[in-house]
């Protein structure tokens, strides 16, 4: 069941809030306001699996596992309490040879109790050194790949600090995967210590989005994809620039480093409403 706190816990762990005197925020942290809404990336974690690919059934090596595609496309206004239905599967996998790295691509659509879909997400893990075991596809509904690089001018540039315990605060969301809690596990994996979760980076960014391209209107955001192409370590500040197409990457200021690429927005018409409001069941 979502509960209204929950939508308030989710924009608190992809940093909205932090800036007490803006009041554009409050409306997505305070569970005590009438006009309480989610962002819309919170459809990341809303009938959410979990780290299902960590499932010792599945007896994979969690340190080889690594997100690095996402995309959401929103088709109704999300929720603020009710219950939600998530329905993840694999759509395809691919295979890179022997040794090599193998692919595994999933979709989950998310819905009401009635069936009614409101978001419909696809994701891409990378099982480094998987590669080999597999042969055909499982059903010809592939991810569609991260858009190319636009030459459309400068919108927006937008920083965002990581908080040293984003990592820890965002996987109360329900992604316990140790990489990003675990110094251990995190340096047997060959990081310095946790790293932050993609679809935190994902959403932190969304909310940037939202600011800048939607001018502040979240309903606005209409889909969002973009490629992981470099880890985020808490405690560093991110630089999102913003083309006018909609387009988008995000480095590491600390490390001159790219962490999301080939980003791709799309965002409704200012003054037309495209979601119908979604009720709580």
């Amino acid at each position: 069941m979502l509960t209204r706190h929950d939508v308030a816990f989710y924009a608190l762990s992809i940093g909205a809030g932090r800036d007490p005197c803006d009041q554009t925020e409050l409306r997505f942290v305070d569970p005590g306001r009438p006009d309480l809404e989610a962002l819309p990336s919170m459809a990341l974690v809303l009938g959410y699996p979990g780290f299902w690919l960590g499932n010792p059934a599945l007896k994979l090596d969690i340190k080889r596992i690594f997100h690095v595609e996402q995309s959401l496309e929103i088709m109704g206004a999300l929720p603020v309490e009710g219950r939600v239905v998530g329905r993840t599967w694999v759509t395809d996998l691919q295979d890179r040879g022997v040794g090599k790295d193998l692919l595994v691509h999933s979709r989950r659509d998310v819905s009401d109790e009635r069936g009614v879909t409101f978001a419909k997400l696809r994701q891409v893990h990378m099982l480094r050194g998987y590669g080999g075991f597999f042969r055909g596809k499982i059903d010809k509904d592939v991810s569609r790949p991260a858009s190319t690089p636009s030459a459309s001018p400068v919108a927006a540039v937008v920083d965002t600090v990581i908080r040293t315990e984003q990592a820890l605060l965002y996987r109360l969301n329900g992604d316990f995967n140790p990489l990003h809690s675990d110094p251990a596990v995190a340096q047997a994996a060959g990081f310095p210590g946790p790293i932050l979760h993609g679809m935190c980076t994902f959403g932190m960014v969304a909310r940037k989005l939202v600011k800048t391209l939607c001018r502040g209107e979240a309903n606005r955001l209409i889909s969002m994809s973009a490629r992981f192409t470099g880890p985020v370590h808490p405690g560093e500040t991110l630089r999102t620039e913003i083309l006018e197409d909609g387009s988008f990457h995000t480095v590491s200021v600390e490390r001159g480093r790219p962490v999301l690429g080939y980003g791709m927005a799309r965002a409704a018409p200012m003054n037309v409403v495209t979601l119908e409001p979604h009720h709580a069941i």
